[in-house]
């Protein structure tokens, strides 16, 4: 009798555990959707040239790290040399909570397969974040 009356709790346990894995991955894909969001805002920025305007729009993790200006300087001086974008294409996003140099947090990096006029095989690496006022920002920017 008793081997009887565990069977169904072991049944609803997994049934409460398997809706909970499935509400926490819709809200982890409805996460990393606000950070492409975000990301794809950003980049915009930067691909207009409104490094000042990119920065404050960027994380306070990314603006206590560089100042305005410096960042306008690193900006220009890494996208300059590659000439205009001509085309740029979502390649992954991987959700985080722990990256090399950060603080513990939200993270998504994002990777973008990327063509500039001077370089045509660019891989930008973009990580926003959940933010302090949790809007997601970012965080990070890579071209390679």
């Amino acid at each position: 009798m008793l081997k009887k009356a565990r069977l169904p709790i072991v049944l609803i346990a997994a049934v409460c555990l398997g809706t909970i894995r499935t509400a926490h991955a819709q809200d982890r894909n409805a996460q990393v959707q606000k950070a492409l969001a975000a990301s794809d805002a950003w980049l915009k920025l930067v691909d207009a040239e409104k490094y000042t305007n990119s920065w404050n729009q960027a994380a306070s993790f990314f603006r206590d790290h560089v100042t305005a200006d410096r960042w306008a300087q690193m900006a220009a001086a890494a996208r300059q040399p590659l000439g205009a974008l001509k085309s740029r294409q979502f390649k992954a996003a991987q959700y985080a909570t722990h990256l090399p140099g950060a603080p513990a947090g939200q993270y998504v990096v994002i990777q973008y397969d990327a063509a500039y006029a001077n370089k045509p095989d660019a891989v930008e690496t973009v990580t926003p974040m959940l933010d302090k006022d949790g809007q997601w920002r970012v965080s990070g920017y890579y071209i390679r």
